[in-house]
Order: structure tokens, then C-alpha cells, then sequence
């Protein structure tokens, strides 16, 4: 049987962006409501709940960007130059928050200042991720086989309409994540919290929803064209589906639910992305195939993959295991 390797490793590195996007997001959105929760204390407990596993999250992102450089060199070669400025952002961001979780607990005096150093970082981390892919949606001017582009191709109303949308969502996922994981007043406060980002991340999302077909005429053929409208049909129809469970679960106080909901509105988000781009990994031009590396180095790497990729899932499966169950206030981050 004949493997499609770059078809396999688009998929891998589909799979590494999304297992970064849902176990990163909550850390990222905590990070955004920190400063308004009740004092030190409750600020205490919600790092508390993401301190075992805040690091190991960000693996996928580089095995995602890593597989990138290795398997689709073409790809790498063209979405770096378009999005230089936000994808540096996006990693200043991520070295400011992990400076911040570290150093807000070895200083008594300067708290306050890596208190907010890792709001900030968080929302510079987000913002940009959402623009990014925004930057990707629209679509990367191509000119034999080199970006063609300008430096600001990146900031425009659709790619920024995506990175606030993004933020919104992440706070979603990180205040479901503390109703999931805290009691009493955080809890109740997180709930109020996921509400409104629950309304704001729908809102976003059927804005973005309704601009992406505009942008280029496959996308508008693939989600308004006949029969393809049979087919993508169940994708809004789930979407509306999960924010009704997401918000029964908030209003009958369950703990899960929630959070189990607001993950399953990014993955059905992911899967309309991936209704649009397929088969490109750069829209609108450069496809899967034409943009991977010879078989004979994809099957060579996919065996690595296939050692590692499995290790990684256990050991983070492990560490949620270890910690799974409510925060204990009286524990603490060493």
C-alpha cells in the first residue's frame, strides 16, 4: 500500500497546532483575567492550577513549528517572511510569561510587576497567534515559490478581527478551566467570566465565519456552493450544539461540562479551517504536496514521529492524571 507521506505529516502537524491551541489556551486565557481576580490569594490558586502543566503545553507548538521547517521546507520558506513581525512578537510574548510565572514567586516587593508582566506577555502571545493565522486565512502572496509580499500584509482588519477573536477565545478556555479546577468565589467568578467570553467568543466566531468566504472564491464555494453545502452543513449545526451545552453547563453549576464544551468549539473551529484550506498549506496557492520534502527524508522523520509523538501524548495524559481533581489553596508552586 503507497503512503502518502506529506498527507500523513500534514495531518501530524495539524494535530501538534491543535493539541498546542486547546492545552495552551487556558494557561494563556487565565493569564488574561489574572489581574482581576480577588486578590493574591485567589491569584495564587489559579497559577496553582496550571503550574504542573503550563510548560509542557507549549512542546506542541514546537513540534509544530519544528515539523514545519523539517517536512514543508517551501512552506517554512514563505509563511516566515510574511509573518515575521507578529510570529516575534508571539515568542517575546511567550519568554515574558514564562519569565513572569517564575519570578512572581521568588519576589515579594516586584509581584506586582511580573503580575502583570505575565498578563501582558499572555495577551501579546494571543493577540498575535490570531493574527497570524488571520495572515493565513486571507491568504500569502506567492511569486515563484518566494513570498511576495509586504512587510505589513499582516495587519489588516480581517487578520486583527481573528487575533481579538482569538484572545476572546482564550479567555473562554481559561475561565472554564478555573471553574473546572477551583471552589467558591473563584469559581463563581470564573463562571461569570466564561459567560460573557461564551457570548463574545460566539459573536467573533460568526463574524469570522461569515468574512473568511469573502476573502477568496474557493472558500466561498466550498461553505455556499451545492452539494458542498450538504457536507459542511454539521459544522455550524455542532458549533451551535456545544455553546448550548457550554452555557447548561455554566447555568447548572456542573464543574466539566463547560470546559469540555469550550474545547469542543475550537475543534470544530479547526475543522472549518482545515474545510478551507485543504489541500493548501499556503492559501491560495501552494498545496500539501508542493510544499513537503522528498519522501525519502518525510519517511525518515516519520519514524522519529512515531517514537515521539506517542511519548508525548503519555506524559502529558500523565500529568493532568497526577493533578487532576480540584486545587488545593493550601499547596503551593515550589
Amino acid at each position: 500500500m503507497m503512503i502518502d507521506y506529506p498527507l500523513v505529516w500534514a495531518g501530524l502537524i495539524g494535530f501538534a497546532v491543535l493539541a498546542y491551541v486547546l492545552l495552551d489556551g487556558f494557561d494563556l486565557g487565565i493569564a488574561l483575567i489574572y489581574p482581576w481576580l480577588g486578590g493574591e490569594a485567589e491569584q495564587d490558586i489559579a497559577m496553582n492550577s496550571v503550574a504542573p502543566v503550563w510548560d509542557g503545553n507549549e512542546t506542541w507548538l514546537v513540534l509544530g513549528g519544528g515539523g514545519l521547517f523539517a517536512v514543508f521546507p517551501l512552506a517554512y520558506s514563505i509563511i516566515m517572511p510574511a509573518l515575521y513581525a507578529p510570529l516575534i512578537a508571539m515568542l517575546l510574548g511567550l519568554i515574558l510569561r514564562g519569565v513572569a510565572f517564575e519570578f512572581r514567586w521568588r519576589t515579594v516587593r516586584g509581584k506586582f510587576v511580573w503580575n502583570w508582566a505575565f498578563t501582558i506577555g499572555s495577551l501579546v502571545a494571543s493577540l498575535c497567534q490570531g493574527i497570524m493565522l488571520g495572515t493565513l486565512v486571507q491568504g500569502i502572496a506567492v511569486e515563484g515559490r518566494a513570498y511576495a509580499g509586504g512587510w505589513w500584509d499582516w495587519f489588516t482588519p480581517f487578520s486583527l478581527a481573528c487575533g481579538v477573536a482569538m484572545v476572546v477565545g482564550y479567555v473562554l478556555l481559561g475561565a472554564t478551566w478555573l471553574v473546572l479546577k477551583t471552589e467558591g468565589d473563584l469559581q463563581a467568578f470564573a463562571r461569570r467570566v466564561a459567560w460573557y467570553a461564551g457570548i463574545g467568543t460566539l459573536a467573533l466566531i460568526g463574524i469570522v465565519s461569515l468574512w473568511t468566504p469573502m476573502l477568496q472564491p474557493e472558500y466561498m464555494q466550498r461553505w455556499f456552493g451545492w452539494p458542498a453545502l450538504l457536507y459542511v452543513a454539521p459544522v455550524p449545526l455542532l458549533v451551535l450544539a456545544a455553546a448550548t451545552s457550554m452555557f447548561l453547563g455554566l447555568r447548572r453549576g456542573y464543574d466539566a461540562q463547560p470546559f469540555i464544551a469550550a474545547n469542543a468549539l475550537f475543534i470544530l473551529c479547526y475543522i472549518g479551517l482545515v474545510i478551507s484550506f485543504y489541500p493548501y498549506i499556503v492559501p491560495p496557492s501552494v498545496s500539501i504536496w508542493q510544499a513537503a520534502g522528498p519522501d525519502s527524508s518525510l519517511k525518515f522523520l516519520l519514524v522519529g514521529a512515531v517514537v515521539l509523538i506517542p511519548i508525548i501524548v503519555v506524559y502529558t495524559a500523565h500529568a493532568y492524571w497526577v493533578f487532576r481533581g480540584k486545587v488545593d489553596p493550601a499547596v503551593g508552586y515550589h
